[in-house]
């Protein structure tokens, strides 16, 4: 097992960047650069390609209706010059929050615009003649107002032929689809107990059609990391995300945190944080989340209790256990769990 840990989209990217930077000799394996409502991601990625020499960089996510292919492909392309073949990209729908709330994007068709993006992403890495006519036309024909109207290709030689691709997904038709295409997966509010019940038909049915050339899918998931006595107060700093996330990702209906909170089993306790969040009532709604949930998907508590929950992700199926430490010496917590893994 790999371990990797995810910088946050808010407060200040240098000083986050930094401390990620540092940790790659206390063992680190990768780190994770997220973008929603904060600085894009390449930018903070490019700066840790200079920081760093060994460990690997990866986006997670960058959303498939801000960026087209082409240029996702082009910017994990250049990211991967930069590091030297140590670029990861992390992809995904993301939902309409975030796609129609700050992007202005309609939020449409999610799984054909990821399988599109990964297909044409290789294509354009392996500098193909690319023309292609589906969800995004490239190029653009000129009956549809191309000026060009011939296939084009990819200028620059990428470090790799293919830069590793995981999908953030969540619902078993995106599941499937990731198990058969990606190369990796990151699913969120990842709880190893419940994983077989809810993602193992789908993972199963898309590793059946998946290409034995992209090796087996890596699973990235985990949560926030203290080691210690009295260190299970540490899960109740969850709560806020959870109730962000399960409440205010989306709206009645259409929220797949709260679809996956509910598959979990806490249905009452996922419409109770809803209603309170979507009422503005946000300190209700982090009272709401269950103590179990915090738990479940974090890796807080005595040493012994840490080294048992490393166990349970293992088992689960998971390749790169993503932590975020917790605690005044993040160096210190990242040595002791490489020492475990």
């Amino acid at each position: 097992m790999e371990l990797s840990m995810s910088l946050p989209y808010a407060g200040n990217p240098r000083a986050a960047a930094d401390e990620a930077a540092a940790l790659e000799s206390a063992g680190l394996d990768a780190v994770w650069v997220a973008e929603a409502y904060g600085f894009d991601s390449p930018t903070v990625m490019g700066y840790l390609a200079a920081r760093t020499e060994r460990m690997r960089i990866g986006s997670a996510i960058l959303n498939v209706y801000s960026r087209t292919p082409a240029l996702i492909a082009q910017t994990a392309a250049g990211l991967d010059a930069l590091t030297n073949g140590r670029a990861l990209l992390g992809i995904g729908a993301s939902g309409p929050q975030v796609v129609e709330g700050w992007h202005g994007r309609r939020y449409d068709r999610p799984l054909g615009r990821t399988r599109e993006t990964i297909e044409l992403a290789r294509r354009i890495w392996r500098r193909e003649v690319i023309e292609h006519h589906g969800i995004t036309d490239l190029p653009l024909p000129p009956e549809k107002g191309g000026s060009l109207g011939r296939p084009l290709k990819l200028l620059t030689h990428p470090v790799r032929e293919s830069v590793p691709v995981y999908v953030a997904a969540l619902g078993p038709a995106n599941v499937r689809m990731t198990a058969q295409l990606a190369d990796g997966w990151l699913p969120f509010l990842y709880v190893p107990e419940h994983a077989a019940k809810v993602w193992g038909r789908p993972l199963a049915e898309g590793t059946a059609s998946r290409d034995p050339a992209l090796g087996p899918l890596s699973v990235v998931a985990g949560g926030l990391l203290a080691v210690g006595e009295g260190s299970e107060a540490v899960r109740d700093l969850m709560r806020p995300t959870i109730a962000l996330y399960v409440g205010g990702m989306g709206a009645p209906g259409r929220n797949f945190y709260h679809d996956l909170v509910c598959s979990y089993g806490y249905e009452a306790e996922a419409a109770a944080v809803q209603e309170h969040f979507l009422a503005g009532r946000k300190k209700e709604a982090e009272a709401a989340v269950p103590a179990e949930l915090c738990e479940l998907v974090s890796l807080a508590g005595p040493e012994g209790y840490v080294r048992d929950r490393i166990e349970a992700f293992r088992d689960a199926g998971v390749t790169m256990l993503n932590v975020t430490p917790v605690g005044p010496d993040p160096a210190r917590l990242v040595e002791q769990v490489r020492g475990w893994l």
